[in-house]
């Protein structure tokens, strides 16, 4: 299962939000979120959202070449939410997604967080997300934080 293989020579670094591969594959992300669900039940978070103090930003680089995106919001002291976790589609399926997750975890750990939530959709569009969290020890949750019972959505959570 490629999904478990991490990607070589993937740098993953504080994200510029003025970076122009930045600012494109966040807009195809919030644009392919817009296309998975009724708005009410979309919760990707918009470019100038991600810019608040409580989210930490990531892009997973391979070279010169935008591979991912994934951020971490703290809710409180010890719980952190995973955001706008987005792979480009030329690097699916060849561990960007675990390996920015694998970055995410370690962040929080290094905060202090002691649980890690997220929510993601329901549909069959993110059946392998949800797969990677699932093997990742995240395992399904009632709605956390701002979040309502949706059946577009799924919720995830684990302690770290």
């Amino acid at each position: 299962d490629l999904g478990h293989i991490v990607m070589t020579h993937l740098r993953i670094v504080a994200g510029d939000f003025e970076d122009a591969q930045v600012i494109a594959l966040l807009a195809r992300h919030f644009a392919a979120m817009r296309s998975t669900a009724p708005e009410e039940s979309c919760h990707v978070m918009p470019l100038d959202a991600m810019r608040a103090a409580d989210l930490d930003f990531f892009a997973a680089w391979k070279g010169e070449t935008l591979a991912g995106v994934g951020a971490l919001k703290r809710l409180d002291a010890t719980h952190g939410e995973i955001k706008s976790m987005h792979t480009a589609a030329a690097f699916r399926g060849q561990g960007v997604g675990q390996a920015m997750l694998n970055h995410l975890i370690a962040h929080a750990r290094a905060l202090g967080l002691q649980r890690l939530s997220l929510e993601t959709g329901a549909s069959d569009f993110f059946v392998p997300a949800r797969a990677m969290y699932a093997r990742d020890g995240f395992q399904p949750c009632e709605p956390f934080g701002d979040y309502k019972p949706d059946p577009n959505s799924a919720f995830m959570t684990r302690a770290i």
